[in-house]
């Protein structure tokens, strides 16, 4: 037997913090050490943090990754581990993403990325370049201080691998992996054992097991001990790194790491028989046959040292992961899961790395927003769970954010969530209000309350009067306890169910509820507005125009926003405290798709852990955070008809969200799905979507939908450009920094497109046309049928 112990990780890096990143690489290998192993894998770019970006191009970046490089070789930390370190190097003129191989104080061999990433959220290729040479490695000139340091001119630089006295390891970083021409085949086939895949892999939900297919097929056939390490968290970004470092023996999971944690550093051990590579790969004839013929020779760096140790039954071996009532034995969330857990431990780094004091939610009691404050709640529990197994870090970041004296520290999650989460309803008046108010003690509050409505009228400057009473008799709750509010404020639109919800769910989490009125501000506004042109808008149901019904719901939205900021950046000093608080958006990525948002409303904020998810991805973890999270009143949440509640209601009217748009949101995701992940125009979708709908609809129909759509998507397209940065979550997103890079000024009437979709709907039979299911299936095609396949562009 040849037993060799290795080491994989997860480790939380911060991009351009290299003193953090620092501190966790050395942790992870003194973990490993500790453990015994003598290999040691870290993330892609650890020691920058992959998503620096443009930082890439300063030469700081690099001139700081050496020297924290050279920290680690001065120190003890290499000691008898051979570690992958991740950096970026300049040779000549060129940058690269580096493996940095390190063994002993020295280093063995720099190992250049060959495939870079450069799709969707990934853009190596603006800030690397690909190395070319596969037939030699070249002597790199170190720079001139590490040089001397380490007492070491040169190293071999390129494609190649390591080979020790007893077997042989090679690096695939990230991306190799998932080309059609892998490394690990041919290097296979030149006798290497060993691999280890440093990464920089996002979230995205069901995206998991795809990943993990990756490793097990890289060995399953031919053999091999496939080490996988990963990022795990916020790096500074809308990317939360999932982590699930694992280790893989011929084809068998035998460790495997978290895919959501609050740990900065997670280290995964595994012991493996080498001989059992050795000996499955000796049985496959023509892996013998392909080894031995003139297969492409890589070149090699010899190392005069073993790793390996005989057999010894005080070392026990890493077997496959147990598999348990038939379950595959890979741990894999359940999408209600992922969002539950992906975008809390998101938000936890966001909170504790931007020095804020909490976060501020504008809750409505709909779905969206009713999400994220289930998101944040987990969150508070996560803390309060990673307290109580011990974890420092955690501990005396919560206890700093908190503001814990004498000694304390959070035991419980809703006693935690008071301290930092707050949440506020906005909306008006309802006319039951004035009613149920003569009976209660709010009728102490609406008497000033109606004379500071006579005074807005009477005399606009009286507007500042207003608000200052407003605050005093609305706020005042909040000098009285802890960091966490949540407000209601009500309106004319906002029905006494969604008044419920709110507060129900705030009592829940643990937040405080404050219930506000608002419809001061606004009649001011529209008494201003009054003043200037003499004349008055009105609601739709009033006998109001598109026009006017639209800008009166613009200013609902937008006041909203305005107090949300105004109540984040001034609680601190209510509370005689430093800090300032972020807002939470809550618009999700259906509506940013169909631009169903007011631009500058609740939808800007400072960040969003939902503008990623789709609404019906969003109902789904509902119903799910209602039983696992104990918070039952998302269950009625849930099942409620998604409304913005910016008109009146009426006795034969309430606003709903899919008529508004003129599509269901599970439309949107199809739509969503075929214009960005199947990379469908306007007429490319029409023809799928006949094959989809022809069942149901006529070829008219489907054309009419598919206008309709492409109208407002881009009509509202350059919302996009504003949008608050979102957790991403799902590959439709329309997030424009970045990921969905597409124009924001568009010919809404696409005159091109939409005459040929008439044309072609002119060429077919209008009273009805069949699918043909002779070919088997469903007859649609494989586009048609993936636009609601939500692991489809996975």
């Amino acid at each position: 037997m040849r037993l060799l112990k290795v080491a994989t990780c997860n480790l939380n890096q911060w991009a351009m913090d290299f003193e953090c990143n620092l501190k966790n690489i050395k942790e992870s290998i003194s973990k490993a050490k500790e453990a015994g192993a003598v290999i040691r894998l870290g993330p892609e770019l650890e020691i920058t943090g992959y998503g620096c970006e443009d930082h890439f191009l300063e030469l700081d970046t690099i001139i700081h990754a050496w020297e924290c490089l050279k920290e680690i070789l001065l120190g003890e930390w290499t000691d008898g581990i051979f570690c992958s370190i991740g950096m970026p190097v300049i040779k000549g003129s060129a940058r690269y993403n580096c493996q940095v191989l390190c063994l002993n104080r020295k280093i063995v061999m720099i190992r250049p990325k060959m495939w870079l990433a450069n799709n969707e959220n990934y853009r190596e290729l603006r800030w690397f370049t690909t190395w070319k040479q596969k037939d030699q490695l070249e002597d790199f000139q170190l720079p001139s201080d590490i040089s001397e340091a380490l007492s070491q001119k040169s190293v071999p630089f390129g494609y190649g691998f390591v080979r020790f006295l007893d077997t042989a390891v090679a690096v695939e970083t990230c991306e190799e992996l998932f080309t059609a021409m892998t490394p690990h085949s041919e290097l296979q086939l030149n006798g290497v054992e060993v691999f280890m895949n440093a990464s920089g892999s996002h979230h995205q939900l069901r995206k998991l097991d795809l990943r993990v297919q990756e490793f097990i097929g890289a060995t399953n056939t031919i053999g091999g001990v496939y080490m996988y390490s990963n990022q795990q968290g916020c790096d500074g970004g809308r990317l939360y790194y999932d982590g699930c470092s694992c280790v893989v023996v011929n084809g068998n999971m035998v460790a495997q790491g978290s895919q959501f944690s609050l740990k900065d550093v997670e280290v995964v051990v595994a012991q493996v028989d080498l001989d059992a590579v050795a000996s499955f790969r000796g049985s496959i004839s023509s892996f013998q046959e392909q080894a031995s013929s003139s297969r492409p020779k890589v070149p090699s760096v010899a190392v005069p040292v073993s790793l390996c140790q005989p057999f010894n039954l005080k070392m026990s071996l890493s077997g496959p992961l147990k598999v348990h009532s038939g379950l595959s034995s890979v741990k894999y969330h359940l999408p209600e899961e992922e969002i539950a857990f992906g975008p809390s431990c998101w938000l936890w780094d966001y909170l504790r790395r931007s020095g804020a004091s909490g976060f501020l939610l504008p809750l409505s009691g709909g779905a969206d927003s009713s999400s994220v404050a289930a998101i944040v709640g987990c969150m508070c529990q996560l803390v309060v769970k990673e307290i109580a197994k011990g974890d420092e870090q955690v501990k005396a970041d919560a206890i700093r954010i908190g503001k814990y004296t004498d000694g304390q520290f959070p035991t419980d999650s809703k006693e935690f969530a008071k301290r930092i989460f707050y949440t506020v309803f906005m909306g008006s008046e309802n006319r039951a209000f004035y009613q149920r108010a003569t009976s209660d003690q709010s009728m102490k509050v609406l008497r000033p309350f109606k004379m500071a409505w006579w005074l807005v009228n009477v005399n606009h400057c009286a507007f500042v009067l207003f608000r200052s009473y407003c605050l005093k008799h609305f706020v005042i709750d909040l000098q009285e306890g802890n960091q966490c509010s949540a407000s209601y404020y009500r309106s004319m639109k906002s029905s006494e169910a969604t008044r419920q919800r709110a507060k129900v769910l705030a009592e829940e989490i643990g937040s405080w509820h404050l219930d506000l009125c608002i419809d001061g501000v606004i009649s001011a506004l529209l008494s201003l507005f009054q003043t200037l042109t003499g004349k008055r808008p009105l609601y739709k149901v009033d006998g109001g125009s598109n026009i006017e019904n639209l800008g009166l719901q613009n200013i609902q939205a937008r006041i909203r926003m305005v107090l949300a900021f105004m109540l984040a950046s001034l609680m601190p000093w209510v509370h005689n405290k430093a800090g300032f608080y972020l807002v939470l958006g809550s618009a999700n990525v259906d509506e940013a798709l169909r631009g169903y948002l007011t631009k500058y409303d609740c939808s800007s904020a400072d960040i969003n852990p939902i503008g990623g998810i789709s609404k019906q991805d969003l109902r789904g973890f509902l119903r799910w955070a209602a039983v696992n999270l104990g918070y039952p009143s998302l269950a009625e949440i849930e099942a409620a008809p998604p409304t913005a509640e910016l008109e009146p209601i009426r006795a034969n009217y309430s606003q709903l969200d899919e008529v508004d748009m003129g599509m269901t949101y599970e439309e949107l995701s199809v739509y969503g799905r075929l214009r960005k992940i199947f990379h469908c125009g306007p007429v490319s979708m029409f023809k799928n979507l006949c094959y989809k709908w022809g069942g149901r609809l006529t070829p008219s129909e489907v054309a009419e939908k598919v206008k309709h759509f492409f109208k407002y998507y881009s009509i509202n397209r350059h919302k996009m450009t504003t949008l608050t940065p979102a957790y991403h979550a799902e590959n439709y997103s329309p997030e424009d920094n970045r990921f969905d890079l597409r124009q924001f000024l568009y010919n809404t009437r696409w005159p091109y497109q939409f005459h040929k979709i008439d044309q072609l709907v002119s060429e077919l039979d209008a009273d009805g046309v069949t699918i043909k299911k002779e070919l088997g299936g469903d007859g649609m095609g494989v586009v048609a049928a993936g636009s609601s396949n939500p692991k489809a562009g996975l």
